[in-house]
């Protein structure tokens, strides 16, 4: 596997890993939620992000709760899908973007407070997806709760295809 790719995104979250320990992951939560408004507005926080895997979680406060006062089932699907998004985000090239085709979501128990999403990315994928103009994946993401139990087991299946280009002279 090559050492040399880099992305936009790469290179976005390398100049936050620059900034004083303290300050890095909690910075780059706000500016990616800044940027995808969604994940901002439901308070998902970054805790690693690298091409390899991306850690994210979501506090159990009353905006994301559900009516028996835990993550919504919407907001667990959010999580999955964000940290699945972007490690797939961190390896595809500059001239194309990812976008999701199918999650799965199978609710096996009542989650228990904060919850963690774990998305991770083989080196076989890695390659494909960086070698390949276009493609898809099925991205590994793991959800724990504040137990550090899986209430929902997760699928995502990623595809990458080129940016449209304006047609316009």
């Amino acid at each position: 596997m090559s050492t040399q790719f880099t992305n936009d995104l790469q290179r976005t979250v390398r100049r936050f890993m620059e900034m004083p320990k303290p300050l890095r992951m909690p910075m780059l939560s706000y500016a990616i939620g800044n940027v995808v408004r969604y994940v901002g507005t439901t308070g998902i926080r970054f805790e690693t992000m690298n091409e390899r895997e991306v850690v994210v979680a979501l506090s159990n406060r009353k905006k994301v709760q559900n009516h028996i006062k835990q993550i919504h089932a919407g907001a667990m699907i959010l999580l999955a899908e964000t940290a699945s998004g972007m490690v797939v985000g961190m390896n595809v090239a500059d001239d194309s973007v990812p976008v999701i085709k199918s999650i799965k979501a199978d609710f096996v128990k009542r989650s228990k407070g904060a919850m963690q999403a774990t998305a991770h990315l083989t080196d076989e994928q890695i390659q494909l997806i960086r070698s390949t103009p276009k493609g898809e994946t099925t991205v590994e993401v793991k959800v724990v709760d504040a137990e550090g139990k899986e209430p929902v087991l997760v699928e995502a299946v990623w595809a990458w295809v080129p940016k449209q280009r304006s047609n316009t002279k």
